[in-house]
């Protein structure tokens, strides 16, 4: 659907003191894990990943972290309020093997709870790596446990599970376990570790990127990557680690708006 749907804010839960997650009535059809909406606030648009997908209940949730002008707007908003939603856009994760290591850095949790919650429903053993950079920003831990995946906290000082970086502890959990599929969002610089990670034990892997996006469809080439020309919001936002080795400016820059390159720290 390409035209915004406007719809009624049926549930806002607080996740962490910057994230909320917007609980919306929807018509649940074919959404699938890693794909995204565009969220209207009458004003501007922006892309944000689905955390949850509910066919029984027929609601979709967007999770989104207050980092500046749109997002505290939407943040400020309360139940009953309305946004508009198109899409849902993009390719979304592929779920298969009977094990799969799920890692997930900060918001990149969205998407990759959403993905728990389908695999685990499936019968699949899933481990979940969340990284935060402190306790109390890590995100979904009691929905994990409800869907009966296997939680492994990490965070950057210490105040829950493993003291580091989530690549750290995902190369530790790698060596210490056999899987069939590895599945990252987060920070790019932590996908970017971890791509070489997963390419040294030769596991297939899908990594959900993240790029300055306008119309969501294609049409306006904004999110087009460097060499091959891929628009992360068709032929991503998840690419496998083959796609991943054609794509050179991942982990290296981004362009912003106005097209101009930044390098990723």
């Amino acid at each position: 659907m390409n035209v915004p749907k406007i719809v009624k804010i049926k549930q806002i839960i607080n996740e962490s003191p910057t994230v909320k997650t917007f609980i919306f009535d929807w018509a649940v059809k074919d959404e699938i894990p890693g794909q995204f909406m565009m969220i209207w606030n009458f004003n501007d648009e922006k892309p944000m990943s689905i955390s949850l997908i509910d066919p029984v209940k027929n609601e979709i949730g967007i999770s989104i972290r207050n980092i500046g002008e749109f997002t505290n707007q939407v943040h400020n908003l309360h139940e009953g309020d309305e946004l508009g939603l198109r899409g849902p856009y993009g390719r979304g994760f592929h779920i298969a093997g009977s094990k799969i290591l799920a890692v997930g850095g900060g918001i990149g949790m969205a998407p990759v709870i959403a993905f728990c919650e389908k695999a685990t429903r499936m019968g699949i053993e899933v481990h979940i790596i969340s990284a935060a950079t402190t306790s109390n920003e890590l995100l979904f831990s009691s929905r994990i446990d409800r869907s009966g995946a296997k939680l492994l906290t990490c965070t950057d000082d210490g105040t829950s599970g493993f003291c580091g970086f989530g690549t750290d502890l995902a190369e530790k959990t790698l060596s210490e376990n056999d899987y069939d599929m590895v599945v990252s969002c987060g920070p790019e610089v932590m996908m970017k570790k971890l791509f070489e990670i997963v390419e040294n034990y030769r596991i297939p892997a899908q990594f959900s990127m993240e790029r300055y996006m306008k119309c969501g469809m294609g049409l306006c080439g904004q999110c087009c990557v460097d060499n091959v020309g891929w628009r992360v919001c068709v032929e991503g936002p998840v690419f496998w680690t083959d796609e991943l080795r054609m794509i050179s400016e991942f982990g290296q820059y981004r362009r912003d708006s106005s097209g101009v390159k930044h390098k990723i720290p």
